[in-house]
């Protein structure tokens, strides 16, 4: 083998933390302003939080409190916890996380393939509680042998991480010529890393804090008082108590986003710019337009693309997950179609036909997590296929079976509603455990799921 050029440096993958680009977008109406975008989305992990997760992994071992086959552990949204997954796989280092129930499927799973070990405790409890993440991390360290607490929340490496890396990359990248800057808070160590290092080199520049509608920061910040927090689905931003390396000295306006407004304008960016940005960054952008329309001189105003959008592909970026949180707004028809969520018309619902073969069915169930399929042709319902009509067909070990048509398997003793029949039927048939099928002008219209209904009351509480 042809020996390497000793001039070429190879690198790891933490190697490519940070240096991450700047970019006007001009999809939004900043008025006279201008809008640009660091893309944090860059850094290896796919997030801002790259920095961060290496710079406490490295200060620990500088302090001399872990070393190579110990074990670390941090609360987490789920992107620290990539960024310390980057340097556990690289340095040699077990990782346990403690993650809120209420995070993305795709970076749990992403995290599970890196060899993490997940621990998923409530959302829906507030810190000094024992399943808070947060208490719940630290009481994991303190009963693992050879365990190490990252503890974000209070890890000055956290703050360090923005103050030497990210905050002198914005500087050079506007040529000095910076006049805002947007953030969100979670563990609070951008803003303070990024206001040490301001303080220094432009101490009258604005930083405006973006906050998920919920969160008790925003409020903080305005009225100087601590209230009761709400419940957002923003992920990595917000939260119901103020963090202790929470830095107000550069802050000059605070604004609440909605759920509404942050994936909006995500979407928005996604669809105008190209750019795959997280629910967060659509909090910061919607922050950021807010304040550029308020401004009368033209201003430069950098803000986050914090992570990337593909971690939020089955929430934000899925119509219909948005839809079921009433996110997308639709018509009221006053009839049964408002609990139809997904249309047949639409392609919206899994099906098979009478002549698809078992296997077909089965893969189709296995495929979207589904346990039962509606059997349709030209429009119309033949019958239902579910689980146990497969096992009935090939229980006695015979796999050529799976081959056999649905149509010989198949209940054809469905029972059906008109979209303009009474609720109190659908909820009779989804106590009695059956799918309802739903008719229009005899046609199949779409299915009605315990889950539809449910969507459907909490939407008229709201």
């Amino acid at each position: 083998m042809a020996q390497i050029n000793s001039l070429f440096q190879a690198k790891r993958t933490i190697d490519l933390i940070g240096n991450t680009p700047l970019v006007e977008v001009t999809c939004f109406d900043t008025g006279k302003s201008r809008l640009f975008l660091k893309l944090e989305c860059q850094n290896p992990g796919g997030s801002i939080k790259d920095r961060v997760g290496l710079s406490m992994v490295e200060q620990a071992e500088k302090d001399g409190k872990i070393k190579a086959g110990d074990t670390l552990v941090e609360a987490t949204a789920g992107n620290t916890g990539i960024g310390l997954a980057l340097a556990a796989i690289t340095k040699g280092y077990k990782l346990i996380l403690v993650i809120p129930d209420k995070m993305s499927v795709e970076k749990i799973n992403h995290l599970k393939a890196m060899g993490v070990e997940i621990i998923l405790t409530r959302s829906d409890v507030e810190k000094g509680h024992p399943e808070y993440y947060q208490d719940y991390a630290q009481r994991i360290a303190e009963e693992t042998p050879h365990a190490f607490f990252i503890n974000q929340f209070n890890n000055s490496a956290n703050p360090a991480a923005h103050e030497r890396t990210t905050a002198p990359e914005i500087w050079e990248q506007t040529d000095h010529q910076l006049d805002a800057l947007v953030v969100g808070v979670g563990s609070a160590g951008t803003l303070k890393g990024l206001t040490n290092y301001f303080k220094r080199v432009k101490p009258d520049l604005e930083i405006v804090l973006g906050d998920p509608a919920g969160s008790v920061l925003a409020d903080y910040v305005k009225n100087n008082t601590v209230g009761t927090a709400g419940s957002w689905f923003v992920e990595g931003i917000g939260e119901d108590f103020i963090p202790s390396q929470f830095d107000l000295t550069l802050i000059k306006k605070a604004y609440s986003i909605t759920d509404e407004e942050s994936f909006a304008a995500a979407r928005t960016l996604l669809k105008k710019e190209g750019l795959l940005a997280g629910s967060s960054s659509g909090t910061l952008i919607s922050a950021a337009v807010k304040y550029a329309q308020e401004q009368t001189t033209p201003k430069n105003i950098v803000t986050f693309v914090c992570d990337s959008g593909n971690k939020y592909l089955s929430k934000m970026f899925n119509d219909y997950w948005m839809i079921d949180q009433g996110l997308i707004k639709q018509e009221k028809k006053n009839n049964l179609a408002d609990l139809v969520t997904r249309q047949y018309s639409d392609r919206a619902v899994i099906t098979v036909k009478p002549d698809d073969t078992l296997l077909s069915a089965y893969s189709k169930m296995q495929m979207f997590e589904i346990s039962q399929l509606p059997v349709v042709q030209d429009d119309a319902i033949l019958g239902i296929i579910d689980e146990w009509d497969l096992l009935t067909a090939v229980q006695h070990g015979d796999e050529q079976k799976f081959n056999k048509l649905v149509s010989e398997y198949m209940s054809r003793d469905v029972i059906t509603v008109s979209i303009e029949d009474d609720l109190n039927k659908v909820v009779a048939l989804l106590k009695k455990d059956l799918l309802v099928l739903v008719l229009k002008d005899d046609k199949f219209y779409g299915l009605i799921t315990k889950a539809d209904y449910m969507n459907y009351l909490r939407k008229k509480l709201k």
